[in-house]
C-alpha cells in the first residue's frame, strides 16, 4: 500500500512524492540507470531497451528493478500496488515490447520524455503477467506519471486493456480503480480549511470548539480510500513554497499518511509500514529518499557523468537515525 502526490512550487516547478508502504522488506536504495541500457525481461525470451537515464529507488535482482524515479527529461513516475484490479496479458504479442509489470517503471522512465510522449508509446507495450523472481508471483501494479508541465496521468490495466487517464487531483493510492476514487470525492465536499459557521437551532447558537472544524469528517485510517481523500485535501490547501523548500513541504503532507510499524497488521501477521518516502524534482532532476530508520533526506542529482556511465550506480543509505549535534 502506498500514497503518491504531485505538487507545484510557488514558481511552478513540479514534484512527485510517494510513500512506499509494504510488509515485505524491499531493501531499496537510490540507483542511477545510465543511458542506452538493454534489460533481459522476466518475460521469457524478451528484452527491452531504455534510451534515457533516470534515478530512483530500486534493487538489483539479476536486473535492476526500480519502483519510482525521475528521468533526464523531467518525466517522473511511481509504481503502486493495485491488488484485485490489475489484469495483465497471459501471452506475448508479436511486434510489441513484452515486459512484466515490475519492469514497466523502467520502461517508462527510460523511453518517454513527457506524459504526451508516453501516450503514443503505450501502443507498442504488452504487459505480461510474469512473476518477480524473488517472490515467485506477478505483482499487481498501476502507475502515476507526471512531467515538468505539471500534468499528471494514471496508467491502469484491466480486462479491457490499457487505461491512460488524466489525473485532475494529482493523487493516487491503491485499489479500487482510479475512477472510483474520483467519484468518491463527492462524499467529502464539506471539507475545508476554515471553520464551519455557527448554527442556529430554534434560537440556540452552536459554535465549533475551535479552528479545524472545517476538516471534521476527514478520514484518518490507513485504507487506500481514506489516504486518497486525506492527501487530496492536504495537497489542495497546503501552501506552496519556494522550489528549494518544496521537498520539506511534501514531507509534511506525507506525514498525514505515513504508517508506523505496528499500527497496520495484515491477516498473515506481517506489518505494512512506510519503508521510505521518495521525492522527485522534475526541474532540477533530483531524487530524494527518506528511509524509515533514518529520517534524514538523502539526495542524488542526475549528472552528465552519472548518466553516461556504462553501469548503474547505487548509493548506500544509513540504517540508523542521524542527528545534528548542536553542542559541537
Amino acid at each position: 500500500m502506498c500514497t503518491s502526490v504531485t505538487f507545484l512550487s510557488e514558481t511552478g516547478d513540479n514534484f512527485l512524492a510517494r510513500t512506499m508502504d509494504f510488509g515485505f522488506e524491499l531493501k531499496g536504495r537510490p540507483v542511477v540507470i545510465p543511458r542506452d541500457q538493454t534489460f533481459q525481461s522476466d518475460v521469457k525470451g524478451s528484452e527491452y531497451h531504455t534510451q534515457y537515464s533516470f534515478v530512483g529507488t530500486g534493487r538489483n535482482l539479476d536486473n535492476y528493478i526500480l519502483v519510482d524515479g525521475v528521468n533526464e527529461k523531467g518525466l517522473s513516475a511511481a509504481a503502486l500496488y493495485f491488488s484485485g484490479e490489475a489484469q495483465f496479458a497471459k501471452e506475448l504479442k508479436d511486434g510489441k515490447t513484452n515486459i512484466a509489470p515490475h519492469e514497466v517503471l523502467n520502461w517508462i522512465l527510460g523511453n518517454a520524455d513527457s506524459c504526451a510522449d508516453l501516450s503514443n508509446l503505450l501502443a507498442h507495450l504488452n504487459i505480461v503477467a510474469a512473476p518477480v523472481k524473488l517472490t515467485g508471483f506477478s505483482v499487481p501494479l498501476h502507475w502515476i506519471i507526471t512531467d515538468r508541465s505539471g500534468e499528471s496521468y494514471v496508467l491502469e490495466v484491466g480486462e479491457d486493456g490499457i487505461h491512460y487517464m488524466k489525473n485532475p487531483v494529482g493523487v493516487m493510492t491503491n485499489s479500487p480503480d482510479f475512477g472510483w476514487h474520483l467519484k468518491n470525492l463527492s462524499n467529502y465536499t464539506q471539507l475545508k480549511p476554515t471553520p464551519h459557521p455557527a448554527r442556529d437551532y430554534d434560537g440556540y447558537q452552536v459554535t465549533s470548539f475551535g479552528p479545524g472544524s472545517g476538516a471534521l469528517g476527514l478520514p484518518g485510517d490507513y485504507t487506500s480510500v481514506s489516504r486518497f481523500i486525506r492527501t487530496v485535501f492536504m495537497r489542495e490547501y497546503t501552501d506552496q513554497v519556494a522550489t528549494e523548500q518544496t521537498v520539506t513541504q511534501l514531507s509534511h503532507i506525507l506525514n498525514s499518511v505515513e504508517i508506523p510499524k505496528g499500527v497496520k497488521i495484515k491477516k498473515d501477521g506481517s506489518e505494512d509500514y512506510t519503508q521510505y518516502r521518495g521525492y522527485m524534482d522534475t526541474k532540477n532532476l533530483i531524487y530524494y529518499m527518506q528511509p524509515y530508520d533514518d529520517q534524514t533526506i538523502n539526495k542524488v542529482t542526475l549528472t552528465e557523468e552519472l548518466m553516461n556511465r556504462e553501469q548503474p550506480t547505487e548509493f548506500p543509505i544509513q540504517k540508523k537515525q542521524q542527528f545534528q549535534d548542536l553542542n559541537k
